[in-house]
């Protein structure tokens, strides 16, 4: 069990002991270790991998499921199993998989079930470093989106904010930036299809439906569909901006002619310069002008609530965490 106590601007470390005593009475068995810093999620769960944990849990936001997710893909054992407890911002990959961020209890009982899905990862092949280690160059696995523009400046502008926390901050900044943010120019090619070019207010690639605290960017998309969703809006004045945010606060976005789902299994993605993107929340930037992405079809197990009738099978996860 990984606990990040800086996830949810720091409300995670509020419901350590709310989560310790729901799991201990929950899980017949369950270690505990709490990250020391941005990113030390990758090294905790790559080494519970190795140690031979069959279950390995983040609890925290996207930015802890996707560095732990990224360790155990890493690790290159099949059948160790992803856990996820809701307890960051945004939690939009949690929100895919029909958690709901505010019920620890809930949550708690999903993992006690065991129920498994297979789920897909993304990976962007390029080089890109975060923002916090510039010159550790590396590429990275992600669960549920990498986001170009509008996204990255969301972020920055969050990371900013005094007194706002959760969905709340994620919309507030981004109706700050619908004014501010001044657009880029990048071609998204679907590698053996489609290829388009233009000026972007935002690009988007999903692996899963949710972002940004719950708008649902890529409508269509599923964390077990085999692709990745690239959402294309084009750039516009901030009138028609906000207008595009209020459409993509239901999804109803994609109606619009300034916006294009472009649907692959692998993307190329050129810009002018290299890009700074967002990857699960976490900023990093590109170290080439070109960004290739591709998705790893079933590539891990994820503990979640059942699945209804005629959905992708699910089966039994062991009980050891």
């Amino acid at each position: 069990m990984i606990f990040n106590p800086a996830s949810g601007r720091g409300r995670g470390r509020r419901r350590i002991d709310t989560y310790r005593r729901l799991l201990e009475d929950a899980l017949d068995r369950v270690d505990f270790a709490t990250t020391a810093g941005p990113g030390h999620e990758r090294d905790l769960a790559r080494r519970a991998a190795d140690d031979g944990y069959d279950v390995v849990v983040g609890v925290g936001g996207d930015g802890t499921w996707s560095n732990v997710a990224d360790g155990l893909v890493a690790s290159g054992r099949v059948d160790v199993v992803l856990g996820v407890l809701p307890n960051g911002t945004g939690n939009d990959f949690g929100r895919n998989l029909g958690f709901d961020p505010r019920n620890a209890a809930d949550a708690v009982a999903v993992l006690a079930k065991g129920e498994v899905r297979r789920v897909d990862v993304g990976r962007v092949e390029s080089a890109s470093a975060a923002d916090r280690s510039p010159d550790l160059w590396e590429s990275r696995h992600f669960l549920n989106l990498v986001g170009f523009g509008f996204d990255v400046a969301v972020i920055d502008a969050a990371a900013g904010a005094r007194f706002l926390k959760g969905e709340v901050l994620y919309k507030v900044t981004a109706l700050q930036q619908l004014f501010r943010f001044e657009g880029f120019r990048c071609e998204v090619e679907a590698v053996g299809g489609v290829r388009r070019e233009g000026r972007h207010l935002m690009l988007t690639v999903s692996n899963g439906r949710y972002f940004g605290g719950g708008f649902p960017i890529a409508p269509a998309a599923d964390v077990s569909d085999g692709r990745l969703h690239a959402c294309r809006i084009s750039d516009a004045g901030p009138f028609t901006r906000l207008r595009l945010f209020n459409l993509a606060e239901r999804g109803r976005h994609v109606g619009s002619e300034r916006v294009e789902i472009v649907d692959a299994p692998h993307l190329r993605l050129r810009f002018d310069a290299p890009p700074r993107f967002e990857l699960d929340g976490d900023v990093r930037h590109a170290r080439e002008a070109e960004v290739e992405v591709r998705v790893l079809p079933g590539a891990l197990g994820v503990v979640a609530p059942a699945l209804e009738a005629g959905s992708t099978a699910a089966h039994s996860a062991p009980q050891s965490t």
